[in-house]
């Protein structure tokens, strides 16, 4: 995919930067396996990873409003209601449900696909807010031309 640096409609930002940002499909973020690694001596996976993958998600869909830094402002309470296995591949279902000048309000929906039987079982839901910000840290509209070039790391 083209990236244009100055948020033309090819970019990132291009693509999403319309009056109807709010009204944006549900994707899915991420997809991930869940490895040994990421579980406890009885098989189920960390609650710790699935945060760490659901903040990842948020930005994944705060990235596609600007080409800037974003932070992770806040992420109301997860409640985990189903554990996650060994061997599940997992999905982080996003959508921004709210929008400010600067934050936008996602949605995250956990989903994971049992390795067994490839029931799709809901693990948590997550709300979070993610701020665009410069280089020094302080919040910027997100529809901003991006301040993030080519090259340079976020």
């Amino acid at each position: 995919m083209k990236v244009e640096q100055n948020g033309g409609p090819s970019s990132l930002a291009g693509c999403c930067l319309k009056g109807d940002d709010t009204k944006m499909n549900k994707t899915t973020a991420l997809s991930v396996l869940m490895m040994p690694r990421d579980s406890n001596i009885y098989g189920t996976i960390f609650g710790g990873i699935i945060l760490s993958y659901i903040d990842q998600a948020g930005f994944v869909e705060a990235r596609r409003h600007g080409v800037h830094r974003w932070i992770t402002a806040s992420m109301d309470r997860v409640d985990f209601k189903k554990p996650v296995f060994i061997g599940d591949v997992v999905r982080f279902i996003t959508h921004t449900s709210k929008t400010g000048r600067s934050s936008v309000e996602i949605e995250i929906t956990v989903e994971s696909e049992r390795y067994l039987t490839g029931d799709k079982v809901v693990v948590t839901k997550a709300t979070m807010t993610m701020v665009s910000v410069n280089a020094d840290g302080k919040s910027i509209p997100f529809n901003s031309p991006p301040t993030i070039g080519q090259g340079e790391n976020a």
